[in-house]
């Protein structure tokens, strides 16, 4: 979810009014020539009318992690569901790791194994009980069961004592990119990668200004292979709403410079925390534009026009999808 609240809600107000991933540019056009629409996804269980917001699946996409923020931003949720064999999505629970305090922006390895997210709760070691006043990045493994374990603190230097770290995206090799407010940075959110080295992870480096600008770049979804990076950002020159998705390729080792991911997805309201199915098919975003019913198929079951309720009002966020080859690549 977008992290400088205040201003966000500022602009919205304004506005309102990982296997198997397809990386080669032939496979990628541009969503303006192809004429595809960003569908509303999930109503009833995914969308519901409150602040909704990122997915996070398992390799067999039977399993996903998804998130809810309350009205005033000031906690988030993770939620769990999978898919039965009636092809009906369970009753979303907190996972383990995410039953108490405010925790988000689940990401998963390329095999599902691990979880990475982020978390205010108090560090290993400390007396207080109370919740902290920044975010560091935690994770969690799944147990011999399918079962989740805990939540454990990443003990590495991408988490500043002194800043908040968002959206701990993971690469097939282990390579964390992230967003975070941490000092030496370009704007006053960046994104960051910490590299996986020998079993650790590294110092974080700014990833410059292929991604980065004097407006904030935040929540990052990285391709397994870190053939490109997709990223939510705002108040920069080409900015359409409030906050936008972008896109930047790497190639032949350097990232380039990011740019909007094409019409139809930015709109003058807010689009964020995108992501891509694990089989490369899916680019999952959020946005509180406006949308009028029909919402599309319904995930509820049994049905409960509650939980419809408010969605596509341009006051809380929605989850949308759109076939990742309709998207284009990132620079030419």
């Amino acid at each position: 979810m977008v992290r400088n609240i205040g201003r966000l809600m500022s602009l919205i107000t304004i506005a309102m009014l990982f296997h198997g991933c397809r990386t080669a540019s032939s496979e990628l056009s541009d969503i303006s020539r192809t004429g595809a629409v960003p569908e509303l996804y999930g109503a009833g269980v995914f969308s519901t009318g409150a602040w909704d917001f990122f997915m996070a699946w398992t390799p067999d996409q039977r399993d996903v992690f998804f998130c809810h923020a309350s009205d005033d931003f000031s906690t988030f949720e993770i939620f769990e569901t999978r898919l039965g064999v009636d092809g009906r999505w369970s009753q979303p629970v907190h996972p383990p790791f995410a039953s108490r305090w405010s925790n988000s922006d689940p990401h998963l390895t390329i095999d599902g194994r691990r979880v990475f997210f982020i978390s205010n709760r108090p560090l290993p070691g400390e007396t207080s009980n109370e919740a902290r006043k920044s975010y560091d990045v935690w994770y969690a493994d799944r147990n011999a069961d399918g079962s989740w374990s805990e939540g454990h603190h990443l003990d590495a230097a991408l988490n500043d004592p002194n800043g908040n770290e968002w959206s701990p995206s993971v690469a097939a090799n282990g390579n964390l990119y992230y967003g975070s407010n941490r000092a030496g940075g370009r704007g006053d959110q960046d994104i960051w990668i910490s590299r996986f080295v020998n079993g650790r992870y590294q110092a974080p480096e700014n990833l410059g200004d292929s991604a980065n600008t004097p407006g904030g770049e935040i929540e990052p979804w990285i391709a397994p292979d870190e053939s490109y990076l997709i990223i939510s950002g705002a108040r920069r020159p080409d900015s359409t709403g409030s906050y936008d998705l972008y896109i930047s390729a790497r190639r032949n080792g350097v990232w380039q410079k990011s740019r909007p991911i094409g019409a139809g997805i930015n709109t003058r309201a807010a689009e964020f925390n995108p992501s891509v199915t694990p089989d490369g098919k899916w680019l999952f975003f959020s946005s509180n534009r406006p949308h009028s019913p029909p919402f599309g198929p319904r995930f509820d079951n049994p049905r409960d026009e509650r939980n419809v309720d408010g969605i596509g009002n341009g006051k809380t966020g929605d989850i949308y999808r759109i076939p990742m080859r309709t998207v284009t690549k990132g620079s030419h």
